[in-house]
This record gives C-alpha cells, sequence and structure tokens, in this order.
C-alpha cells in the first residue's frame, strides 16, 4: 500500500554545495510551479530573523535537529539575506529613470 507524502517541516541544518550551511525550520515551498525548500531562520541576538528559498539541486544534506541546536547553529553561521558586496554594488548602480530620488 502506498502512504501519502506528508509535508517536510523540522527544525535543521541545510548543507549547500560550495560548503555553505544555514539553519533553521524547514519546509517545502512551491514558486511558480517549482518546488523549494524554505529556511525559516530564527531571530538570534541583534540580527532579525530571516527567510531562504532554496533549490534543491543546491542541496547537499538536511540533519534534522532539535530549535534549540538550530538557534544555536543559526547564531554561528550567521546567514545574510544578501551580501555587503551585493549591497554595494546596488548603491552604485545608476537609478533607473523616473525614480525617486532617495535609494
Amino acid at each position: 500500500m502506498h502512504e501519502p507524502q506528508q509535508s517536510f517541516d523540522q527544525w535543521a541544518l541545510v548543507e549547500l554545495m560550495g560548503h555553505q550551511r544555514i539553519a533553521g525550520r524547514v519546509t517545502e515551498a512551491e514558486i511558480g510551479g517549482c518546488k523549494f525548500i524554505r529556511v525559516d531562520v530564527p531571530s538570534v541576538a541583534d540580527r532579525q530573523p530571516l527567510t531562504k528559498y532554496l533549490g534543491p539541486a543546491s542541496i547537499y544534506a538536511i540533519t534534522p535537529i532539535a530549535e534549540e541546536t538550530a538557534t544555536r547553529l543559526a547564531a554561528r553561521i550567521e546567514p545574510e539575506p544578501i551580501t555587503a558586496w551585493d549591497a554595494r554594488r546596488l548603491l552604485e548602480l545608476p537609478k533607473p529613470p523616473g525614480s525617486s530620488t532617495g535609494r
């Protein structure tokens, strides 16, 4: 007998290609008909929570762990919504015609 698939919803450490890691609450998401892994990284210390959507092909391993462990790892891994390099580049780009004067 075939069991129905259950949605994944676990605290986990996600290891990505390129020796990157991210820890948080891991669930499944669909965007534009494509399947993604959603990682909700909790707020730690002075950092705001953030959400990352990852393509399954970029994932090397997912290890379910306790919430406390995921939170401690999230504090050590320090994922960024965008890199400082990307942010600097955005500030250097010319503004599109008709955009407001503020950056």
